[in-house]
């Protein structure tokens, strides 16, 4: 993220502050004193950063001939329906439709303001500019931000998505062949066990997010720590793999590997079942409150990492569970015999989810998790539970 904190947090002192760190226009980030009065050019700027990687446009700031912020940074004389004019022009001009977030951030005396416009990397591509039907991507060149995709081109867009997708597939499958290399090392298997996999990745990567060489003062900064347990603690051995870094871990028994990519995949692979005493029977278990603790500290530290890429686009989340059928699944006095072979739950969301709404998203999959495992825990139950976890690990 270009700020430290969620879009709508930011104040008028943060866009100020944030200028004057002097960052260039590139790839993720446009400025704009005012909104141009030919309203095809700036939807071709939104449009361009949609069918890109997604990107961020503070309207309130001039720049330099490098590209940089050009003080004083005052904003412009307040109008109360900017808002309705951005979301006319995006309406009006980009087919299909591109959802941005927007963000007024106003001065304290309420005379000026800075517009800061987020604009998720769509799954929707290509958006469409004008009458023309025109697509465009952002390039991040000074002489040529935006890049017109012919109509006869736009296939290439179509297959620049799919090469995309291809490539998520290998970091992930990469990812997860690490953790069954590392039971090897330590002659174990995850034969007929449980193992838990989650990962957030863009959903569209296209090139390395930053240098693989500092990803480990990375994940330094993105180790989450909390009474029931860590992830990616810098106390654990850290190995070096293709475009990225793991942190293995088998502390207490419980095998554990998080890999951090290049590319911008945070992925957490763990043994999540275990022999115990059920109804005076040693049973195979899996329990929610487990799983819900692996979650959310799995979530904090993909939230700190992505947060230091500066990553705004749409992210892929998923979680797998493999061998659960016959399971014992536990929630406090709660049982059910899980009748399902494995559990697979996808879901696209947005670095501003991970920022706003954690409790929710959390709360959200746990529901599924615990449905799918066949206790039907209530709301107030799954929500509860949430929040404890959250700010013991926050």
């Amino acid at each position: 993220m270009l700020f430290n904190k969620p879009l709508q947090q930011l104040t008028y002192q943060d866009v100020v502050s944030f200028c004057e760190r002097r960052l260039p226009e590139d790839k993720q980030l446009d400025y704009k004193y005012m909104i141009p009065k030919n309203y095809e050019k700036f939807a071709k700027t939104i449009a361009s950063f949609a069918n890109a990687l997604g990107g961020t446009i503070i309207i309130g700031v001039q720049d330099d001939k490098d590209d940089k912020p050009c003080p004083p940074f005052t904003g412009i004389p307040y109008h109360e329906k900017i808002r309705n004019s951005v979301e006319s022009i995006i309406q009006t001009y980009i087919d299909p439709i591109v959802f941005v977030d927007i963000n007024v951030c106003v001065s304290p005396n309420r005379q000026r303001m800075f517009i800061v416009i987020n604009i998720p990397q769509s799954n929707l591509t290509p958006h469409l500019v004008g009458k023309l039907k025109r697509a465009y991507i952002r390039t991040g060149q000074s002489s040529r931000p935006e890049t017109i995709v012919h109509p006869d081109k736009l296939p290439w867009l179509l297959d620049h998505r799919e090469k995309s997708e291809r490539l998520r597939h290998i970091l992930r499958d990469k990812a997860e062949s690490h953790f069954d290399n590392y039971l090897k090392t330590l002659n174990a298997a995850a034969q007929g066990e449980s193992v838990c996999t989650i990962s957030l990745s863009p959903l569209y990567p296209q090139e390395p997010l930053t240098d693989y060489a500092r990803l480990p003062e990375m994940i330094a900064r993105s180790s989450t720590r909390a009474p029931y347990g860590v992830m990616a603690s810098t106390e654990f051995p850290m190995r070096s793999v293709q475009d990225g870094a793991t942190v293995l871990s088998n502390a207490r028994g419980v095998y554990k590997l998080t890999e951090f990519n290049a590319y911008g995949l945070v992925m957490n692979n763990q043994i999540v079942s275990q022999e115990e005493m059920v109804n005076g029977h040693p049973s195979r278990t899996i329990r929610v409150e487990k799983i819900a603790q692996n979650l959310i500290l799995f979530l904090i530290t993909a939230r700190k990492f992505l947060d230091q890429l500066a990553f705004t686009g749409a992210l892929l989340f998923k979680l797998k569970i493999t061998n659960t059928r016959a399971l014992r699944a536990l929630f406090k006095r709660q049982q059910a015999t899980v009748l399902e072979d494995y559990l697979r739950i996808d879901e696209t969301i947005l670095p501003a989810d991970l920022q706003a709404s954690l409790p929710a998203l959390t709360q959200n999959l746990l529901h599924k998790i615990a449905w799918a495992l066949g206790l039907q825990l209530t709301p107030e139950q799954v929500r509860e539970m949430t929040e404890n976890l959250i700010k013991e690990a926050e």
